[in-house]
């Protein structure tokens, strides 16, 4: 097995090739969508809006963020800016924000903090830690995902003590609010959910409960749901990049290594489940045939996967960050979209199962989503050396 530093080395100039064909179509859409929110592109290849209290509202920003940072192109900065103002509106609504508040502001707001000092940038993620913490269930020691207005029609199940795998990812918010105002308080509720989380998502063979109804009193789980995935029992496989990607953060900002060992037997899980093709099933426990793919959880995982490479023992961690290789060449040269007349840039990812011929006619399968352009692009910069990691605090 190559190390880490071997497979980095040997796949940097094609990293490099990658961000110059991003770098020249996103420049030109940085100014085509800088007024809009957007969360994927329509039939004609244009963005499609998306309200700004939209979980996703935060990510085209934070794409332009990750390229400013590595071009240091001011137009990126401004656009980043302005999803900001248009984000506003929802930081103002407090019955709009849910567990999903790292995506929408900690990438954007904290990241534009990181990168520019703005301390209006700071505050609005400050409020966001706080209305995070605020869905804290003493006792249960978890944060509530879903307010029940958000999944009516959706789910039809009472949410108030539910929590989902997704919310892995935005617990860097939190261990970032006690880095910036110097108390542990964010850190404690974080690490809390962590390991809620890790007793009650994590399967002993590495697979991940997308939804967990609690007891409020002692957090224990009565009852898996799945609200993406196949079923309540199998394996959503973006619920396992979140889960791989956000063990390992947990473990970056606080060293604990139970978070670090439940990264690695996701990855391993995950590594198993996609190796034959790396382009990652939508569930890895669905049926076969039809065939339904998710290139999202290809990319998120595959920067969880680069990380794990990075502090892992040098001839452990190549493990992971071959196959992060991997899966990304395999999406980029199948679903990446370098037209500059289109707006997005990798297709095939997919919102959720589909079990029903309606669920097919919402175009929820094989598309462009925003997240997939966000990660794909974060994954990269992780491949040329760049160490500015947007949810991390330093």
């Amino acid at each position: 097995m190559k190390t880490h530093g071997e497979i980095i080395k040997e796949n940097l100039p094609w990293a490099r090739e990658m961000l110059v064909k991003v770098d020249e179509k996103m420049s030109e859409v940085t100014l085509r969508s800088r007024d809009r929110v957007v969360d994927g592109v329509d039939g004609f290849g244009r963005h499609k809006d998306t309200p700004p209290s939209n979980w996703t509202s935060g990510f085209f920003g934070g794409l332009n963020l990750l390229l400013y940072e590595h071009t240091k192109n001011p137009d990126y900065l401004l656009t980043a800016k302005r999803s900001e103002e248009i984000l506003d509106s929802a930081l103002a609504d407090f019955n709009c924000l849910i567990h999903d508040v790292g995506f929408m502001w900690h990438i954007l707001s904290g990241a534009i903090y990181r990168l520019t000092g703005d301390e209006g940038s700071k505050n609005r993620n400050l409020h966001a830690a706080a209305s995070l913490s605020s869905r804290f269930v003493l006792g249960g020691n978890f944060i509530r995902a879903w307010n029940d207005e958000n999944v009516r029609g959706w789910i039809d199940e009472d949410v108030s003590d539910w929590t989902i795998i997704d919310c892995m990812m935005n617990l860097p918010l939190l261990y970032w609010a006690s880095d910036a105002v110097g108390d542990d308080r964010f850190k404690r509720l974080a690490m809390a959910h962590a390991d809620t989380t890790l007793r009650t998502h994590i399967r002993p063979d590495g697979s991940v409960a997308h939804c967990v109804k609690h007891d409020r009193e002692n957090g224990d789980a009565l009852a898996s749901f799945t609200g993406q995935g196949y079923s309540p029992d199998s394996s959503w496989s973006r619920g396992q990049s979140w889960a791989l990607y956000g063990f390992t953060l947990s473990y970056l900002h606080t060293g604990e290594v139970r978070y670090l060992d439940a990264a690695k037997r996701v990855a391993h899980y995950f590594i198993s489940s996609v190796c034959s093709e790396w382009i990652p099933r939508l569930d890895f426990r669905a049926p076969t045939e039809p065939a339904y793919y998710d290139t999202t959880a290809g990319v998120i995982a595959a920067c969880g996967l680069i990380e794990l490479g990075k502090i892992l023992p040098s001839s452990e961690g190549g493990l992971y960050t071959s196959a992060a290789v991997k899966m990304l060449r395999a999406i980029s040269g199948e679903y990446l979209d370098t037209e500059p007349e289109n707006d997005c840039l990798i297709l095939g990812g997919s919102v959720r199962y589909p079990l029903t011929e309606e669920d097919l006619k919402k175009d929820v399968i094989h598309k462009n989503i925003i997240y997939g352009d966000y990660f794909f692009v974060e994954a990269l910069l992780k491949l040329v050396g760049s160490d500015f990691n947007p949810w991390l605090s330093r």
